[in-house]
């Protein structure tokens, strides 16, 4: 019976993300997501207490994959410069596999205004940063950076890349590889500003 009940659950998440990709936000509303699931909105309610609880398990089911993709960068064996390509590489890969996820991305402003979200929508915003930016510290530390390098804002940049590219993605109808686009814009900025012959 549990497993039935989680079943449902991630279902009714999954559904939801849909719904998200195909009608934005304002069009989501419960009684649409339980057509879908082709459940009353009653045993929707059963899994979520209301709307707000299920946009808060859409943004946890958003972010579950973040701390892997970082820790499969962090500590591969390769260069900081490696590291952060592999980074990109792998969310855009994921991205690319699963486009409706990328709707999350572009509604993460929206829902930073919701008082019951805005925590969980913050943590995952800086989260990324976060991690984005200790790569490139560590890039730094390593030598592969000059010294009077910011790494925050190399690591602004790289996620501001990162967001806009799949914007336009999404605003083309997916019609480009976002995977290769993506890091090869990336691979642009990274050949600037990395030293050459780096490394301690």
């Amino acid at each position: 019976m549990k497993s039935q009940v989680l079943h449902r659950r991630d279902r009714l998440i999954i559904t939801t993300i849909d719904l998200i990709d195909e009608l934005g936000i304002q069009g989501l509303s419960t009684k649409e997501i339980a057509k879908r699931e082709e459940v009353s909105e009653a045993t929707l309610f059963r899994h979520f207490k209301n709307k707000n609880d299920l946009l808060a398990a859409v943004l946890d089911y958003f972010a579950k994959f973040d701390e892997d993709i970082f820790q499969s960068a962090r500590y591969r064996k390769a260069n900081p410069k490696e590291a952060i390509l592999f980074f990109v590489s792998l969310s855009t890969e994921y991205y690319e596999n699963y486009p409706a996820i990328t709707a999350i991305i572009q509604i993460l402003d929206v829902l930073r205004y919701d008082p019951e979200l805005k925590s969980k929508v913050e943590t995952i915003y800086f989260q990324r940063l976060k991690y984005i930016t200790l790569l490139v510290k560590d890039a730094k530390i390593k030598g592969y950076l000059r010294e009077d390098t910011d790494a925050e804002a190399v690591g602004d940049i790289i996620s501001g890349l990162c967001r806009e590219v799949i914007l336009m993605w999404r605003m083309e109808g997916k019609k480009f590889p976002l995977k290769e686009r993506t890091v090869s814009a990336l691979q642009l900025l990274l050949d600037r500003i990395f030293i050459i012959e780096g490394g301690k």
